[in-house]
């Protein structure tokens, strides 16, 4: 594959990522709350808690650190399953009268279930970049970092790269101390209920 068709391709999975994973997520969420659908709220709430893994990719790639591989990947898979896992949250969504708020919220975790298993895959031959410091020089992975790096430009221009990564890292961190608690506490106590979600 040639440098611009890999450069063509990495840019619009960040915009579509920048579409499915923030925009719509954030104007359903303004939805629901607004319409006080609370299952939609709190299956929205779930949704930003498991996505900020993005984020935090985001800035481990501005720092320039390998594991963003890693976590962008862990990303796809959680996303989705954080989407579908919650058996009450479902039945009430399910229970609710028909709207265009249930249709544009179901369709949407159809759309970003599908978009983060795709992209789950198409990331597979980039997990390399996560383990050999060889590879991970080369454009085939430095390519990843091209729009981090003006979204750095953006909204972070006073703040250095390994600033901004020391805050990744710091995420990452805290993310998987709250991803370990669930897996080991909460999930044996309440299974695949959101209730305190």
């Amino acid at each position: 594959m040639s440098q611009e068709l890999l450069r063509s391709l990495v840019w619009t999975d960040y915009r579509l990522a920048v579409l499915f994973a923030v925009l719509l997520p954030l104007v359903l969420l303004l939805w629901a709350t607004v319409k006080r659908k609370e299952a939609m709220q709190r299956l929205l709430i779930i949704y930003w808690r498991v996505a900020s893994l993005l984020a935090i990719t985001v800035y481990l790639m501005i720092g320039n650190l390998p594991i963003a591989f890693l976590t962008g990947f862990l990303a796809r898979v959680l996303i989705p399953t954080g989407l579908w896992f919650w058996t009450d949250i479902n039945e009430e969504i399910d229970d609710q009268m028909d709207s265009l708020l249930k249709l544009c919220l179901t369709a949407w975790r159809w759309a970003v279930s599908v978009y983060c298993g795709l992209g789950a895959i198409a990331t597979l031959p980039f997990l390399r970049c996560a383990f050999d410091r060889g590879i991970y020089e080369t454009p085939f992975c430095q390519v990843w970092r091209e729009a981090p790096l003006i979204y750095q430009d953006v909204l972070h221009a006073n703040y250095t790269s390994g600033f901004l990564a020391f805050w990744g890292i710091v995420g990452v961190i805290i993310y998987t101390l709250y991803f370990a608690y669930f897996v080991v506490v909460r999930l044996g106590r309440e299974g695949r209920s959101a209730l305190d979600q």
